[in-house]
């Protein structure tokens, strides 16, 4: 017969008391093994062994299951805002479980909450409740393009969401480059301005976004680009410039705190193209 914490192991780390004893173990069993310091006693019912993540042991010990963009940090999913304590799912009937050094974020979302965390599905729907539209746009696109959500995945997100935002699906493509361009093609649709994504240019290269036939838009990542990049990004403006482009290039503090004054460059450039045909 396996140990207990062998048992707990193959379990993913984590285990119900209830379901340890239909293997087997009993209260008592359990109870020395955690004296002996074989195993964890989480909260009452629920045994752990090492590794663990810290957050869903909180999350553990707090009553319910990791979600919402902690589940979604751990997939290496792109979130708009990154959270550094843990959100937990506790159901809509639970209450919080107070426990040491307590920093968890408790959704009191319907349904049951598995062992541990939630779904990637899951943790999608309750990200959209709990960071709204644009956050959750962005997160899905970048699970579609890691490969984490199946077509049937997506349907039943889809079919999870309220209908009002079901359209946000719709519009979810599987090969956004980063969460910046998640975010730009999504309030330019708001606004109603159509746009290509990741376009090849004869002589340019291929460019982040192409509006109206001659705008181009670059959405740069988080971290400045270094020298090298700087001369690349002038190399290729001058080049579409001479093809009868304009380009315009966004950093992550721009489109993320700054987005009025990124509109109304767009606009602004938009409203010069037109002006010229």
């Amino acid at each position: 017969m396996l140990s207990a914490s062998d048992t707990i192991r193959r379990l993913g780390g984590i285990a119900r008391g209830a379901h340890l004893q239909t293997l087997g173990f009993t209260r008592r069993t359990l109870t020395n093994c955690v004296r002996r310091g074989e195993i964890q006693r989480i909260r009452d019912g629920v045994f752990a062994v090492e590794p663990l993540d810290g957050d869903i042991r909180s999350a553990t010990a707090h009553g319910g299951a990791l979600t919402c963009a902690s589940v979604l940090q751990l997939a290496g999913i792109w979130v708009l805002d990154t959270t550094e304590v843990p959100h937990v799912w506790l159901g809509s009937d639970r209450h919080a479980h107070p426990h040491d050094g307590c920093a968890c974020v408790s959704h009191f979302y319907r349904g049951t909450p598995p062992l541990g965390r939630a779904s990637l599905e899951t943790a999608l729907v309750h990200f959209r409740r709990c960071a709204g539209d644009e956050a959750f746009f962005a997160a899905f696109e970048s699970a579609w393009r890691k490969r984490l959500l199946s077509a049937a995945a997506r349907a039943r997100v889809r079919a999870a969401l309220p209908a009002s935002a079901r359209w946000l699906v719709d519009l979810a493509r599987s090969d956004a480059d980063s969460g910046l361009e998640s975010l730009l093609r999504l309030r330019l649709h708001v606004l109603g301005i159509r746009l290509d994504c990741q376009v090849s240019i004869d002589g340019v290269g291929r460019v982040d976004f192409v509006l109206g036939g001659r705008l181009i838009l670059e959405a740069d990542g988080k971290k400045n680009h270094d020298g090298t990049m700087m001369h690349k990004d002038r190399v290729r403006d001058a080049a579409a410039s001479r093809l009868g482009y304009e380009t315009l290039h966004f950093d992550y503090a721009q489109i993320v705190h700054d987005w009025p004054t990124v509109q109304s460059a767009i606009c602004g450039a938009l409203d010069r193209l037109r002006a010229r045909n």
